[in-house]
């Protein structure tokens, strides 16, 4: 058996080739080994992957007993810490289970430098979710997975080229970037630049007055700008939406990009993570461009 757990905003999702399940993050804290062995018997694992935080402190995928801090530059500010995350890496850690951990892609990861002006362009479960993708649509693709963030990556060649963050561009339902209004709240220190952005989404910056169809119209046309920049790096790319709101911006998303775009559901980022344990388990030294360490391996994932 092979697991894909993908660390996200909202909630922790478990996927094996067969089956998926989620635990909400404030849950997750509660966490144990007998819990996970009731859902996944421990003695038929063959391969973990997992995803962290923001995954910003290495830049190839590793056994989890070869990071420092888990992985992560700092647990301080972008986004919001519950401890359910925690929690799970740090019962995976104890348990001796053959664990690989998944990189975020940053200024150390070997992406188009000129993307490196940003210091962070996606959290690790991206690279699970380009990893599916690549197994569904081919080669070159821009993927998009809006939720209560929204971040996006060129996939060309099968090789990650850069993408935009949470914190850069389209706003998701919860994060986005911070615009003038923010800056000055921040310097006016009325908020810090963390709440800023935990506020920054639709949910929060549209407007009473607005549907939720406008919200959604306002979020599918951000979502849209970020892949059609992306496409001028490759304009035959397929692009394809991921995540909790991907069905709800796909028509608008297709009629702003004149082209139809794919959908996939909010499984795809533990699901691509479950293939790569199972890839590096059978001897994969890079996914999407990504580096595999060879303890990694070793550890026998």
């Amino acid at each position: 058996m092979f697991i894909g757990i993908d660390h996200g905003t909202t909630a922790i999702r478990f996927a094996t080739h067969e089956k998926v399940m989620k635990i909400p993050r404030q849950d997750a804290v509660f966490f144990d080994i007998q819990e996970f062995a009731s859902h996944f018997p421990l003695n038929e694992i063959l391969g973990i992957a997992l995803t962290y935080s923001m995954g910003d402190n290495f830049s190839a995928i590793s056994s989890i007993d070869h990071l420092v801090n888990r992985g992560v530059m700092s647990q301080k500010g972008a986004g919001k810490h519950t401890g359910g995350g925690t929690k799970i890496f740090d019962t995976l850690l104890a348990s001796d289970l053959p664990v690989i951990v998944i990189p975020g892609i940053h200024k150390d990861s070997p992406t188009d430098p000129r993307f490196k002006i940003y210091s962070h362009q996606a959290s690790p479960e991206k690279v699970g979710i380009a990893y599916y993708l690549l197994q569904k649509a081919g080669p070159d693709i821009i993927m998009c997975d809006a939720s209560s963030n929204t971040v996006s990556l060129l996939i060309k060649d099968g090789k990650v080229v850069g993408g935009f963050d949470a914190c850069l561009f389209a706003p998701g339902r919860i994060h986005g970037a911070l615009d003038l209004e923010a800056i000055r709240a921040i310097d006016a220190q009325e908020m810090s630049a963390n709440d800023a952005f935990l506020h920054a989404g639709t949910d929060t910056k549209c407007t009473s007055m607005q549907s939720e169809s406008e919200k959604m119209r306002t979020l599918a046309m951000f979502a849209a700008m970020e892949c059609a920049a992306l496409r001028l790096l490759a304009p035959q790319a397929k692009v394809a939406l991921s995540g909790s709101l991907a069905e709800d911006i796909h028509a608008e998303v297709s009629f702003l990009l004149d082209q139809e775009v794919l959908v996939f559901d909010e499984w795809a980022a533990a699901r691509g993570l479950c293939m790569i344990a199972e890839a590096v388990y059978h001897g994969a030294q890079e996914i999407v461009g990504l580096g595999v360490l060879e303890n990694a391996i070793e550890r026998g994932v």
